[in-house]
Order: C-alpha cells, then sequence, then structure tokens
C-alpha cells in the first residue's frame, strides 16, 4: 500500500507547491488535500485493523500525513491563517526526524535508503512548514513551495510509481 499512498502524496505536494506559487488557488488545492487525507486514513486504518505491530507503526507514521493533509484542506476552505498548523508541523517534523533516524539505521537495501533519505526530506520540509505557517515567514513561501515540488517528484511521485510498477522493494 506504501506506492499507492506515495503516488498520491505525490500529487497532493505537487498541487500544494503550485498553490503556494499562486498558480493554483488554495480553495481548489482543498480536493487534492481532502483526496489524500482520506485516502492516506483508509490506508492506516486497514493497516492498524491487521493487528500487526510493523503495520500499525506504518500506520501511525501515515496518519502524520493524513492529519497535515487533511488540515490544510481545512485552511484552504476557510482561509485560516495556518497558525496552527504551522505548530503542528513542528511536532511532525520532530517525528520524522526520528523516523529518519531509525529509517537509515534499519536499511539494508537500496529501496529502503531511499525511503530513509525520503523521510529526511520530509522532515526538512514539514520543519520549512512550521517556519512558514507558524512563525509567518512570508518570504520563504516561495523557495518552499519549489521545494514542495521537488520532493513531491522525487521523494513521492518516484518511489510510489517504482513501487507500484514493481521496479523498486520498499
Amino acid at each position: 500500500m506504501l506506492g499507492l499512498v506515495l503516488l498520491y502524496v505525490g500529487a497532493v505536494l505537487f498541487i500544494n507547491g503550485l498553490s503556494m506559487l499562486g498558480k493554483i488557488a488554495p480553495k481548489e488545492a482543498a480536493a487534492m488535500n481532502l483526496f489524500t487525507g482520506g485516502l492516506s486514513l483508509l490506508v492506516s486504518v486497514l493497516q492498524i485493523a491487521s493487528g500487526q505491530a510493523p503495520l500499525i507503526r506504518a500506520a501511525a507514521f501515515g496518519l502524520l500525513f493524513c492529519f497535515t493533509y487533511l488540515w490544510v484542506a481545512y485552511v484552504n476552505r476557510t482561509g485560516q491563517d495556518g497558525r496552527g498548523l504551522g505548530w503542528f508541523s513542528l511536532f511532525v517534523a520532530a517525528t520524522a526526524g526520528w523516523v529518519t533516524w531509525d529509517t537509515f539505521a534499519a536499511a539494508q537495501t537500496p529501496g529502503q535508503l531511499w525511503i530513509a533519505s525520503c523521510w529526511a526530506a520530509w522532515t526538512v520540509l514539514w520543519a520549512c512548514y512550521f517556519v512558514i505557517g507558524a512563525l509567518q515567514r512570508s518570504a520563504w513561501v516561495r523557495p518552499v513551495a519549489w521545494l514542495t515540488v521537488a520532493q513531491a517528484l522525487l521523494t513521492a511521485w518516484l518511489p510510489g510509481y517504482l513501487l507500484l510498477s514493481g521496479r523498486m522493494a520498499a
């Protein structure tokens, strides 16, 4: 299920980056955030229902993505300033930092190293969202938007596609 979720994480990050650049209205970008948040929620619930510890662990971390996208949709639809989302992003960045550490420590294949690298990249991205949201640093928006687009392609869409096509194993 990782490939499925990553494919749509790539889509939502791409859309969110374009929205941050002013190419797509935030209210329009909310649709992709709701879809991806809902999809990752469904996948996480199925993983939790399996009762298998590794899948429950994956679900716990997947829910960080899920709630981020649902909160982005809320902010985009209601016009909130995103400070609460920014502070949540700090919590997620700290958690993702630990996930990065653990994932690198356990990695034994090139695919696992790539996933660990993705976690490192997401840690940086969520930290940037903290700066933009909680600290309201508008000068960061454009560079972080481009970072979001780049990460959409390299840390989500491409590995998602490779996993789904059988060209990469997690």
